[in-house]
């Protein structure tokens, strides 16, 4: 790789290098993941499609830093997580990712205003500064007439609201996503996919979406295909009319590698 390619790679928001993960099971060892590769740009929206067991949530969970690969690497604006000591990951991933998650993970005892503002207050940020992004993000969200309410009193679809408003008060490079809409109804999860791509292209945020929907996959621009812990395919949506479509190309994909594993075996 050139030094001008390593120079654009490390100004980019996530670079995840042959990442491989392993875990023990009884007696065996399973890989969760086997050399994965992925890079995303700023302002970029991307999906990682596979079904359950595929790695796509392994994936996520080494890229946001939540646990440590056993071969390869994940930077994020060119800090390199695995050169990081505890403490300095915890600090880097609460100042530069932010996490949602299919369960929401709200605090129950605290407001919506305080589970947003969590992030950022336990980092000592500057008040002001909270309280302007604080008024921004709830207007932007449609959750300012909630502020005062705890997450029982919120429907699923305030409450995603809510933790995209926590995931994005310190401004990160990426927002990362692990089945967003997995808890909704299918109307309420396509608000949530349609305010994600707005987000994305209003505020050049850089998503990226875990997911096994081809109709959470087609609000993004581009699809990467996990199965058995390995990247098989990237592709643009532009391509495909609806997700129906996009779907179907899904299918091919998988297909065309599980029939080129029966002729290996």
């Amino acid at each position: 790789m050139s030094e001008a390619t390593e120079t654009e790679r490390s100004a980019l928001p996530l670079v995840a290098e042959g990442l491989t993960k392993r875990f023990r099971q009884g007696t065996s060892t399973v890989e969760a993941l086997k050399g994965a590769s992925l890079a995303v740009g700023p302002g970029e929206f991307l999906a990682v499609m596979g079904a359950s067991g595929s790695g796509k949530s392994t994936l996520l969970h080494l890229m946001a830093g939540l646990a440590p690969p056993d071969e390869g690497s994940v930077t994020i604006r060119g800090t390199d997580l695995s050169a990081l000591s505890d403490r300095a990951l915890t600090l880097f991933r609460r100042r530069n990712i932010g996490l949602v998650f299919q369960a929401f993970n709200l605090i129950p005892a605290l407001t919506a205003e305080e589970n947003i503002t969590l992030p950022v207050v336990a980092d000592g940020r500057d008040d002001s500064e909270v309280a302007d992004r604080l008024e921004s993000l709830l207007a932007r969200l449609g959750i300012a007439g909630r502020r005062r309410h705890r997450p029982d009193a919120l429907s699923g679809g305030e409450q995603q609201r809510v933790a995209i408003a926590r995931a994005l008060i310190a401004d990160p490079a990426v927002v990362l996503a692990d089945e967003p809409t997995g808890s909704l109804d299918s109307a309420t999860g396509q608000e949530i996919c349609r305010l994600l791509q707005e987000l994305c292209n209003e505020q050049r945020r850089t998503i990226v979406v875990v997911t096994h929907e081809p109709t959470v996959a087609a609000w993004a621009g581009r699809v990467a295909v996990v199965k058995d812990g390995r990247i098989l395919s990237e592709f643009a949506t532009s391509g495909f009319r609806d997700s129906h479509a996009l779907a179907a190309h899904y299918q091919d994909i998988v297909s065309v590698s599980a029939a080129a594993e029966g002729v290996a075996s």
